[in-house]
């Protein structure tokens, strides 16, 4: 889901992964691995995504986040239960936070 969307991203841009890589300071296959869903970034680069893709941090801490979660729920066979429960607590705790 992240890797989709970043190589999406970068893509559109017309940047090659080694531009990221260098903007990053990692190396080329990290960012493959990335786009193949086989290495997470580390929040620490998002600030950089965002700014080398010009696309706003929130959104790409949404997609990465949103990839995290899949990460751990991928395997259970309730994912639509467990979403809903967590989005309930999620609702629960933005009312009683306001």
């Amino acid at each position: 889901m992240f890797g989709e969307y970043i190589k999406n991203i970068r893509e559109n841009k017309g940047l090659l992964q080694r531009e990221v890589a260098a903007f990053l300071e990692v190396d080329t296959a990290f960012i493959s691995k990335i786009e193949r869903n086989e290495k997470s970034a580390s929040r620490n680069h998002l600030p950089k995504l965002s700014e080398l893709f010009n696309v706003s941090e929130s959104e790409i801490i949404k997609y990465w986040l949103a990839d995290k979660v899949y990460q751990v729920i991928s395997d259970e066979d309730q994912k639509l239960e467990i979403l809903k429960v967590a989005e309930k607590e999620v609702k629960y705790n933005q009312k009683t936070s306001k």
